[in-house]
């Protein structure tokens, strides 16, 4: 599966991330209300959002997350792909101008219909506090499921991990249309 494909969609793209985005993905990642229900409550500042662009930047699998006009709204990466079994979607933010309308869902729908192009499954790691993603999630048709082993990167405590069939994406993309 090519994880960082150009995808375009209802005045969004999404584009492979770039060392040279920092400076704008860092402005959008600047408000702290962004991180509040989130693991890693510090990443709107320097430090920590540096730790998590490079991180980003080597995953090959990032990507950026623009509006029509080229303004920088957040980022996604796919990650943890299993061959044709699965792939996961995660280390999402965006703006809080774009909170609670369709940006999301956009841009959960040109990532989703992009893996299941290649993946039977789709996984997410949410914070166990992030009431909103988890809230969005159900919404797409995502299911929590229990953590299958202890993974370093995502403390139990701290996250819950929900799936997405093809089937149900596309049943449920079906109803909403």
């Amino acid at each position: 599966m090519n994880r960082q494909p150009i995808l375009v969609g209802e005045g969004l793209v999404l584009r492979p991330l770039e060392v040279s985005d920092r400076a704008g993905l860092y402005e959008a990642a600047s408000d702290p209300l962004i991180w509040e229900q989130h693991p890693a409550k510090d990443r709107w500042q320097p430090g920590p959002f540096d730790a998590f662009f490079e991180a980003a930047v080597a995953s090959q699998g990032a990507l950026l997350i623009q509006d029509g006009e080229g303004e920088v709204l957040g980022t996604s990466r796919y990650y943890d792909e299993d061959g044709a079994h699965s792939v996961a979607i995660g280390y999402t933010f965006l703006r809080r101008s774009h909170w609670g309308g369709a940006t999301n869902a956009r841009v959960k729908a040109l990532m989703l219909n992009h893996a299941f192009k290649r993946v039977e499954e789709v996984r997410f790691h949410v914070g166990r506090d992030n009431l909103r993603s988890q809230k969005a999630l159900a919404k797409l048709g995502a299911e929590p499921i229990p953590a299958p082993d202890p993974d370093p990167r995502f403390p139990p405590e701290a996250y819950a991990i929900f799936r997405l069939s093809r089937a149900r994406w596309v049943h449920e993309s079906a109803a909403q249309q």
